[in-house]
């Protein structure tokens, strides 16, 4: 099985079920689709899904906005849904001149009905927690993946348990897995621990996983890459040259170079014509970085991470297998950025009235410091995926904003206060 950006359309199977399978990334082997629960290949590897034909623009006409558009492309025809996606691609004209780009457009995936793209991922995988008769659907967090879980559970009527690390989440994301009524569970441990006892937990039966190592999550996700390419073609008939975008387990990169290999399969899109995938992390959560620097095929977990990017606060990124290739075989890059550099960009981006949480602001901190160090060229057409709402952690948002000013209550004591400014 090749993950060659290249790579030709593979044979059907005879495991295949309606054209759709899995398959293992490293070894090629292929599994039915619904008939048990499986994350990864009977050697642990990573799998994805595949299709006996791959999607192109026009099966996509007249099929509606939002995820459920790109029915083509997924495995089922509908999903339990909110509904999810059709997320605005803002334009941001101060903000392009300042960084130095041809075109700048930010993909807010925060307006999605929890906050997070993470509502993509999971209109697709509670549906397929319903094919397989699941009854208890359980994730690792940082927060955006609990939030989403909780809200699509309780619209799937299913129990939800998520395990987060105590005291790394954000209040407004806990808020939301606990109104939606999820089950609790604060782990004395970072999120690559929660994630390894919820692995343990789905070996043994117990729950159904929903964090990114089940393919199905992505397949969800690779639908915010169809969203970008239409929209950019519509405004200005071609296709972005860049598309950057903030790195935590690394499912959105691996979904979005997923979704370009596919296009480049049916012939609908030119490999020549495929956005440079560029990943940004927090300094100190940046093994992806690493491993791009290195040239290494695959990641080496980072025991000790911190960042005030709490969804990025992830030091062993279970899609690397996945998302490197898609940057090398998309020529793009890697590149850390401070806490510091992230809340600027976060300012920055408020100031064109984009509300982001932290981790969302990395994809243009990075792409500032990019632009900077010229390995981002000035005629470049690029777009800037943030990934969850202003209000995910408002602490965070408090704490990057201007302080409040004490005034009497009277109005010439308020005329007196902003004319002495």
């Amino acid at each position: 099985m090749s993950l060659e950006l290249t790579a030709p359309a593979p044979d059907v199977p005879d495991v295949a079920d309606d054209g759709v399978w899995l398959e293992c990334i490293e070894t090629g082997e292929t599994y039915a689709p619904f008939d048990e629960i499986r994350y990864t290949s009977d050697h642990g590897h990573l799998l994805e899904v595949r299709y006996a034909n791959p999607p192109t623009f026009e099966d996509f006409q007249g099929q509606g906005r939002g995820v459920w558009r790109y029915r083509s492309a997924l495995p089922f025809e509908e999903g339990v849904s909110l509904p999810e996606g059709d997320t605005p691609l803002h334009e941001a004209p101060r903000l392009r001149e300042d960084i130095g780009v041809n075109t700048l457009r930010i993909k807010h995936e925060g307006m999605n009905p929890t906050g997070s793209f993470k509502d993509r991922g999971m209109t697709v995988g509670v549906r397929v927690a319903k094919e397989l008769g699941v009854d208890r659907l359980a994730c690792a967090s940082t927060g955006n993946t609990s939030a989403a879980l909780a809200a699509y559970g309780a619209r799937g009527g299913m129990e939800t348990l998520v395990l987060l690390p105590s005291g790394k989440v954000a209040a407004g994301k806990i808020a939301q897995a606990a109104l939606h009524d999820a089950r609790i569970l604060e782990v004395d441990g970072n999120f690559d621990s929660c994630l390894d006892i919820v692995q343990e937990l789905a070996e043994r039966g117990e729950v159904y996983l929903l964090n990114s190592l089940n393919p199905f999550r992505l397949e969800g996700q690779k639908t915010i890459g169809l969203e970008i390419l239409e929209a950019f073609r519509d405004d200005y008939g071609r296709f972005p040259d860049r598309i950057v975008l903030p790195v935590g387990n690394a499912g959105n990169t691996s979904a979005l170079y997923k979704a370009f290999r596919e296009l480049v399969q049916s012939g609908a899109l030119d490999p020549e014509q495929v956005p440079k995938l560029t990943g940004v992390q927090a300094e100190g959560a940046a093994p992806m970085v690493e491993a791009i620097e290195n040239g290494w095929e695959d990641t080496k977990r980072w025991d000790e991470v911190e960042t005030r990017a709490t969804a990025i606060r992830i030091g062993n990124p279970v899609n690397a297998p996945k998302a490197l290739p898609g940057i090398r075989e998309t020529d793009g890059t890697a590149v850390a950025v401070s806490d510091e550099e992230i809340t600027e960009a976060q300012r920055d981006l408020a100031g064109e009235g984009i509300g982001v949480e932290p981790a969302s602001a990395a994809s243009v901190a990075g792409l500032q410091k990019l632009r900077h160090e010229g390995v981002v060229d000035p005629d470049e057409d690029v777009v800037c995926l943030t990934t969850g709402h202003l209000l995910k952690d408002p602490d965070a948002a408090f704490e990057a904003g201007g302080e409040p000013e004490p005034v009497a209550n009277d109005t010439e004591a308020v005329l007196e206060h902003i004319g002495a400014e």
